[in-house]
C-alpha cells in the first residue's frame, strides 16, 4: 500500500494539532506507519512529489493570506506534475472575524493543484458555515475540511472522523 504524504504549515500550532489528529484517524483505518507526517516549512518540491497520495493542512490568515510557509512553497509547488496524484485538503479559518475570507488558502492551492493535473478528494458540505465567501467553496461544496476551532471547535472531531473516511475510501485504501 502506497504511503500518504501530510504536509501542514501551522504558526500558532493548531494546524500541527490537526494534523496529528488526522494522522492518527487515517492509520486507524490503514494502519500505522501509512502516514508521513511533514511540516512544509523548508520543504522542496521533490518532498511532495513523491507521493501519490496526499493530505494538505493549511490555516488562512486575516484577509485571505496564506500561512508563511505555504506562500514560501508555491514556486515549488507550482513545479510539480500532479498527474494521476490525488489530493485532499483541510484548512482552518475564521468564519465569523474573517467571513468573507473563510478557509481561502484550500481554494488557491486546490486550483494549483487541479491545473498540474491531479485530482481532488474530499469535497464536503458548506451547510452548517456561516460565511459570506470562500475561495474553497464550489457551490455548496469545500474542496476540502474547513474547520473553526474559534467558533465550532464542538464540531472539529465530528467533522474529521467523517472526513478522513470519506478521503480513505477516495484514495481507494
Amino acid at each position: 500500500m502506497a504511503k500518504i504524504g501530510l504536509f501542514y504549515g501551522t504558526d500558532t500550532g493548531n494546524t500541527e494539532r490537526t494534523a496529528k489528529k488526522i494522522k492518527e484517524l487515517v492509520e486507524a483505518k490503514i494502519g500505522a506507519g501509512k502516514v508521513d507526517l511533514l511540516e512544509i516549512y523548508k520543504k522542496k518540491k521533490e518532498d511532495m512529489a513523491k507521493y501519490d497520495l496526499l493530505i494538505l493542512g493549511m490555516p488562512t490568515w486575516y484577509d485571505g493570506e496564506l500561512q508563511g510557509d505555504w506562500e514560501e512553497y508555491i514556486g515549488e509547488m507550482n513545479q510539480i506534475d500532479f498527474t494521476g496524484k490525488k489530493v485532499a485538503f483541510f484548512g482552518l479559518g475564521d468564519q465569523y472575524g474573517y467571513a468573507s475570507y473563510f478557509c481561502d488558502a484550500l481554494g488557491v492551492f486546490a486550483e494549483m493543484v487541479e491545473k498540474q493535473g491531479g485530482k481532488i478528494a474530499g469535497f464536503t458540505s458548506a451547510a452548517g458555515y456561516e460565511h459570506d465567501f470562500s475561495k474553497a467553496q464550489r457551490g455548496d461544496q469545500f474542496v476540502g475540511l474547513c474547520l473553526d476551532v474559534d467558533n465550532q471547535d464542538d464540531l472539529t472531531e465530528q467533522r474529521s472522523k467523517q472526513w478522513v473516511d470519506q478521503i480513505v475510501a477516495e484514495f481507494g485504501l
